[in-house]
């Protein structure tokens, strides 16, 4: 069974008349990279992260996290602990004045060869069916091809950045001939990327 979670928008921002998303992978992303990240006081929210997801869901974008946890097949941490994290995420957005439209989550190990690892598809199918949305015309953000795999599968735009493995990943994204419709610095570069582009109707 897919454990998933999902946290709705709030009134004060607005729902997407498009019902489009972006995408975003969690660790090297929205928060710091830490390997296996266990504890929540771990959790460490980037620079500008929050003001990023801020100005999109201010465009009509939902913002929904999509990150594989391997981390609970492998035993390095619990169900319970993975929820405080999350809960941690959510009370340093809403401190922001943002928050998240949905988080789902991958627990399988990779030997597992489940269909909801990224880069598989299946939740973002299950995000879109249950959210409302268009695949076609999102946008996809990760710091690791895995991350953009789907987006290009469905459709979708996709944006590297370069926090977290993204400097890494250039590379490797050179040597297999992956090309990203953006590199941007960090999610705030990619979100102003995102609104220039949605706003001019690319």
């Amino acid at each position: 069974m897919i454990n998933r979670s999902r946290e709705m928008a709030s009134p004060s921002e607005p729902q997407s008349r498009q019902a489009r998303a972006v995408f975003l992978d969690r660790d090297g992303v929205v928060n710091e990279e830490v390997n296996y990240l266990r504890h929540a006081d771990d959790f460490r929210l980037l620079p500008r992260s929050a003001r990023a997801i801020r100005e999109l869901r201010r465009a009509g974008f939902k913002v929904i996290v999509v990150t594989n946890q391997s981390g609970l097949a492998r035993g390095y941490f619990s169900p319970e602990d993975l929820v405080a994290v999350h809960e941690r995420m959510r009370s340093e957005l809403a401190r922001a004045r943002t928050g998240l439209d949905g988080i789902y989550i991958c627990p399988h190990h990779p030997d597992e060869s489940c269909l909801c690892r990224k880069p598989g598809v299946l939740l973002f199918q299950q995000a879109a069916q249950e959210l409302g949305l268009s695949l076609v015309g999102s946008y996809f953000v990760g710091d690791k091809l895995t991350d953009l795999t789907p987006g290009k599968a469905l459709g979708g735009r996709t944006v590297l950045v370069l926090t977290g493995y993204g400097q890494r990943e250039v590379e490797v994204a050179r040597e297999q001939g992956f090309a990203p419709d953006h590199v941007a610095a960090d999610l705030y570069a990619a979100a102003k990327w995102i609104i220039d582009e949605d706003s001019a109707g690319l």
